[in-house]
């Protein structure tokens, strides 16, 4: 199918300021329909959840919308959708009740190439139980991880295998299905970050082989909140503190306190916008699969005009040439500084931002330090305009 990306960019209120976005691995822009979504649930009738009045039923839909429209996204049980107010929070809050478990003699692996979210909760949880942390190495020439570089490090007190769908930094997408069959033949169960890949290409939990599936829905167009995806038998075996009166049954269970009602809605919104990119043929899930593949081959044409024209800019190196990967890059300039390219950019009205982005260990592993470098993101909305602007401008700076 062919991809309208001018209809796309016509949805985009924020893109009539001017600016050509690369800033989207920090956070997309939003379609009008997802705030037309969010104002709609903050001015009807709200209340907590329940089916008595028109308030609580309000409420009761939304969460009930947004569940099965997260489970169409990803491929999941809308009775496994837990939502909370950022992936990070909610790793932090599953790490608590999986370690509980844990103790010395236990092992947990996490990978240099993850962004800290799903590093630190793990490595944190790892030093209150005693258990050991292995790490996971990433070939910092490529920006590979191999499976093996995490079966090797397996053995039958592997309780949990945290790995990227995609890393934020440099894109890299590993073989996720191939390494969380290895852990499961270890017997240990796999978290997988999905924040930075859900925004880029299908995704099916299955296929993949994630026992938890964590994303973002600001990093798909969507508001600021985040979700865990998991079984709801798997759900069932986990406990957490809660207040007395509040449920124990899955998946409110991880939810402790009121759920921001208007966010959800405007992560179901999100969710119907990527299904219209797939056509009006089939159910939500099909349209989700067909919408996503069209948004994967537009942006990995403009990726590679980006990466072409680099080739022809002296000093400039490009991190991570993975086989498979997102459509971000990450820059560094010989002897310059890449914040000041990000300055440089922002004047022309090009927002592509420097850093680590939170992928410290990433960073350093590559010898950036925590300086990282510039990171250059497309998304659903990036047009040909956008990439000319941004290679003349890098162009100008390095000439400079």
């Amino acid at each position: 199918m062919s991809y309208d990306v001018d209809a796309v960019r016509s949805c985009f209120p924020a893109l009539r300021a001017g600016a050509a976005h690369f800033d989207g691995p920090g956070g997309s822009q939003v379609p009008e329909s997802v705030a037309a979504a969010v104002a709609a649930t903050l001015t009807a009738p709200i209340a907590n959840r329940g089916r008595v009045t028109q308030a609580e039923r309000n409420a009761d839909d939304v969460v009930v919308a947004a569940r099965r429209a997260v489970a169409d996204l990803v491929g999941g049980d809308p009775g496994g959708v837990v939502f909370g107010r950022s992936m990070t929070a909610l790793t932090y809050d599953l790490s608590r009740a999986l370690s509980a478990e844990w103790g010395p003699g236990d092992e947990v692996v996490v990978t240099r190439l993850d962004h800290d979210a799903n590093v630190r909760p793990w490595v944190q949880a790892a030093q209150r139980s005693g258990a050991t942390v292995r790490w996971a190495e990433f070939d910092p020439a490529t920006g590979e991880l191999p499976p093996e570089a995490v079966g090797r490090l397996l053995t039958d007190r592997t309780r949990l295998v945290a790995v990227t769908g995609a890393s934020n930094l440099i894109g890299t997408r590993p073989d996720v299905a191939a390494i969380t069959a290895l852990a499961s033949a270890a017997g240990a169960l796999s978290y997988v970050d999905g924040v930075h890949l859900t925004a880029h290409a299908p995704v099916d939990v299955a296929e993949l082989g994630a026992d938890f599936y964590a994303c973002s829905p600001y990093k798909f167009l969507g508001p600021h909140c985040g979700c865990v995806v998991a079984a709801p038998a798997l759900l069932e075996t986990l406990h957490t503190d809660k207040l007395l009166p509040s449920t124990d049954a899955v998946p409110e269970r991880f939810e402790l306190g009121t759920l921001p009602y208007e966010l959800l809605a405007g992560t179901t919104a999100a969710v119907d916008f990527l299904a219209g990119l797939g056509g009006p043929e089939g159910d939500r899930r099909a349209r989700l699969r067909a919408g996503l593949a069209a948004v994967a081959a537009h942006e990995d044409r403009l990726r590679e005009r980006i990466d072409d024209a680099l080739g022809a800019l002296p000093g400039v190196t490009v991190w991570s040439r993975a086989r498979w990967r997102t459509p971000t890059l990450l820059l560094t300039f010989a002897g310059r500084d890449a914040s000041d390219a990000a300055r440089a950019l922002a004047a022309r009205g090009v927002n592509a931002p420097a850093g680590s982005f939170y992928a410290i260990e990433a960073s350093r592993w590559l010898g950036l330090g925590d300086a990282g470098g510039l990171r250059v993101g497309l998304a659903p909305y990036t047009d040909d305009s956008d990439v000319y602007r941004l290679l003349a401008g890098l162009e100008a700076w390095a000439a400079g």
